[in-house]
């Protein structure tokens, strides 16, 4: 079983930041994204397996984030990760950024939804991937 919050950590790069040596905003969605493939891999369904397959695509349709703190070069940052909902079609995602104070520095939010190969929304999440988020599955982290 895997713990919930899954936890993800990263060093915050040189490239990662701007100008004044802060985080680039964007750039919080990149590593969000790490955090999400790490997951689903630990939880048996890694995307490369199902985006090589052709049959279970997830593309993003929300993305939002809070910067509460900043984060610099060097930082070591941890980031927990919970499902934050299943829908029939789609899942949200809650990722919380902690600094090296363990401070919440940055929350984030997706959500996927399940699309067929040529496109076309898919009916419902796959057996598989409905199971894996499911096991998965914990109230978001309070902010």
């Amino acid at each position: 079983m895997i713990p919930t919050p899954f936890t993800y950590f990263f060093t915050l790069r040189l490239h990662d930041t701007d100008a004044a040596g802060r985080l680039f905003f964007a750039h919080l969605f990149r590593h969000a994204h790490d955090a999400f493939e790490n997951l689903m891999t630990a939880l048996g369904v890694p995307l490369d397996a199902m985006i090589s397959a052709g049959q279970t695509l997830l593309p993003l349709i929300h993305a939002e984030a809070d910067y509460r703190q900043p984060l610099c070069h060097g930082d070591q940052v941890q980031v927990q990760v919970t499902i934050a909902e299943i829908r029939r079609r789609s899942f949200a995602i809650h990722y919380v950024f902690l600094n090296h104070h363990h401070q919440i520095a940055a929350t984030a939010r997706t959500i996927h939804c399940q699309i067929n190969a040529d496109g076309s929304a898919a009916d419902d999440l796959s057996p598989m991937l409905r199971t894996a988020l499911t096991s998965f599955q914990h109230s978001a982290i309070p902010l």
